[in-house]
């Protein structure tokens, strides 16, 4: 059995379609407190917010690391 990073509850993960989803042992979908606090808390950048000139430098660095990996 596996153990929920965030809570540490005993959990299984069954198959919903294409989707693995975390389910307790009485099975009952595991949803816990902290899973949210985390989820909510991720920072959302509007895109309009930042200088073309970053966004062009990150998209470049990304297309380096993808280069280095096929070879």
């Amino acid at each position: 059995m596996a153990k929920c990073k965030f809570c540490g509850k005993e959990i299984f993960w069954m198959k919903e379609g294409k989707k693995n989803v975390p389910v307790e042992m009485d099975g009952a979908a595991h949803e816990c407190k902290e899973w949210q606090d985390t989820v909510g808390s991720i920072r959302v950048l509007d895109k309009n917010s930042i200088d073309n000139d970053i966004i062009k430098q990150y998209e470049q660095q990304i297309n380096q690391q993808k280069k280095r990996k096929k070879k």
